[in-house]
C-alpha cells in the first residue's frame, strides 16, 4: 500500500486533511467515502512524514487498548468495536489509523496483520502478542496485558522524567549564572582592581582572563557545546562503532547507569513472560526481545543466546555465557527452566527490579537536589571570592 495525503470535503461542505493508506486512488476515494467524506486532491507522500503526523501517545495506545478489550468481552465484533473506537478518538492521525485497521480487516486481514502495516505505533511486540492473542483465542486477555504494561512504562518514564527536571532546571541556571558573571560583572570590575591593587593574586587574574576569553569568545562557548553535542546525537544514530560506544557509556555512569540497566532488565523479563505465556516459542520471543532493549550491548548478548540456544544449549546456560545478565535473572531463569515455569519465574524478576528501579528513582530524586543545590552554590562562592579578594586585600592595607 501506498500512503496519500488528501483534502477532502464532508456532507457540511467542511475541508479536511490528512494521510490515509491505499492501494491507488481509487481505493483512496473509496475508503474516505466509508468515512463520510469525499475526496477532492491528493498525492503520494513518503512513510517517514506519516510517523511524524501520526504520533500516538502512550495514554492513547492504553485507551485504544483498553476499550477494545471491554468492546469484545461485551459480545461486539472487531469491525464494530474498530468503528466504534474510531468515532470517539480525537486524535486525528489515530483516527485514520484506526480507520485503515477497518478498511484492512474488511479486506481479508487479521488484526495483528493490519497492526504490522502501521510499525510506527504498533511495534513488534504489540503485534506479536496480538498475533499469539488470535491464535489461542485469548485476544482480550492480551489486550489488557498489553494496557496493564503501557502503564507501567507510562509510570516509569514520568518517574524518569520527573528525577531529571530539577537537575535540568538547576544547570541551565547554573551556566547562566556563570555566564552573566564572566561577561558583565568581572569586565566592569577588572579596571577598577587593576588600579587599586597593582599585584592582583593570581586566582583574580586567572579569573579575569578566563572572562576575556568570555567577552571574545561568547559564540564558541555557546556554539561548540550545541555543535559537539549535534555531531554526537547525529553519530550515535548513523555510525554502529559510536552507538556501542554511547550505549556502553550510559550503563556505567554513576547512579544513571545501573538504573538504566535495571529497567532494561525489566522491560525484557516483562515482555518475555508476555510473549512467553502467549504460547510465541522461546526463540520468537529473543529475538522479538532483541528490538526492544534500545542498547547494542544487550542486542548481541540476545543474539549470542538465541545462537546458542538455537545450537542445542540451555536457556540458562546461553544467557550465562554472556556474562552481562546478574545472578538473580540467571537463577530464576534456571528454577524456570526446571519447573516448567519460565514465565512466572521471569515475572518475579520483573516486579523485583520494578520495585528497584522505583526505590532508585526516588533515591536519586531526593539526592539530586541537595547535591545540584551544593554545586550551584559553591560555583558562585568561588567566583565572588574570587572577585572580592583583591578588595579584602586594599581594605586590609588601610591604616586607621
Amino acid at each position: 500500500m501506498a500512503l496519500f495525503a488528501y483534502r477532502a470535503v464532508d456532507d457540511q461542505g467542511r475541508i479536511s486533511s490528512g494521510s490515509l493508506d491505499a492501494s491507488n486512488a481509487i481505493d483512496l476515494e473509496l475508503r474516505l467515502r466509508r468515512l463520510g467524506l469525499d475526496l477532492v486532491t491528493y498525492e503520494s507522500v513518503r512513510r517517514i512524514v506519516a510517523m511524524r503526523t501520526r504520533r500516538v501517545t502512550r495514554i492513547e495506545l492504553i485507551t485504544f487498548c483498553f476499550h477494545l478489550s471491554q468492546l469484545l468481552k461485551a459480545g461486539v465484533n472487531i469491525i464494530e468495536a474498530l468503528t466504534d473506537l474510531r468515532d470517539t478518538v480525537d486524535n486525528p492521525g489515530f483516527r485514520q489509523v484506526v480507520a485503515g485497521l477497518i478498511e484492512d480487516i474488511e479486506g481479508g486481514q487479521k488484526l495483528s496483520d493490519a497492526m504490522s502495516n502501521h510499525p510506527y505505533i504498533f511495534d513488534g511486540v504489540f503485534v506479536a502478542l496480538v498475533r499469539a492473542g488470535e491464535q489461542s483465542g485469548t485476544l482480550n486477555e492480551v489486550l489488557d496485558e498489553l494496557s496493564e504494561n503501557l502503564k507501567w512504562q507510562d509510570e516509569m518514564a514520568s518517574q524518569a522524567k520527573r528525577a531529571l527536571i530539577y537537575p535540568v532546571i538547576v544547570l541551565v541556571v547554573i551556566l547562566g549564572v556563570i555566564f552573566v558573571l564572566m561577561t558583565v560583572l568581572v569586565p566592569q570590575l577588572a579596571a577598577t582592581f587593576k588600579s587599586l591593587v597593582p599585584k592582583l593574586p593570581r586566582e583574580t587574574e586567572l579569573l579575569i582572563a578566563l572572562s576575556g576569553f568570555f567577552v571574545k569568545y561568547w559564540y564558541l562557548m555557546l556554539g561548540v557545546p550545541i555543535a559537539a553535542g549535534a555531531v554526537v546525537f547525529f553519530l550515535a544514530r548513523t555510525n554502529e562503532a559510536m552507538q556501542r560506544r554511547m550505549d556502553t557509556i550510559s550503563l556505567r555512569l554513576p547512579v544513571v547507569g545501573p538504573i538504566r540497566f535495571k529497567i532494561m532488565l525489566a522491560r525484557f523479563t516483562t515482555f518475555f513472560a508476555m510473549l512467553y505465556r502467549s504460547g510465541i516459542s522461546v526463540l520468537d520471543c529473543i529475538q522479538i526481545c532483541e528490538k526492544i532493549m534500545g542498547n547494542r550491548l544487550m542486542e548481541d548478548a540476545l543474539q549470542r543466546v538465541g545462537r546458542s540456544i538455537s545450537e542445542g544449549q540451555g536457556i540458562s546456560q546461553a544467557f550465562t555465557a554472556t556474562k552481562l545478565f546478574p545472578p538473580l535473572v540467571l537463577r530464576m531463569l534456571r528454577v524456570g527452566e526446571s519447573t516448567g515455569g519460565l514465565d512466572t519465574a521471569l515475572l518475579n524478576v520483573s516486579y523485583f527490579y520494578n520495585r528497584e528501579v522505583r526505590d532508585g528513582i526516588s533515591k536519586m530524586q531526593a539526592l539530586i537536589g541537595p547535591a545540584t543545590t551544593m554545586v550551584l552554590g559553591v560555583l558562585i562562592v568561588a567566583i565572588l571570592y574570587t572577585i572580592f579578594l583583591p578588595l579584602y586585600d586594599v581594605i586590609g592595607k588601610v591604616k586607621i
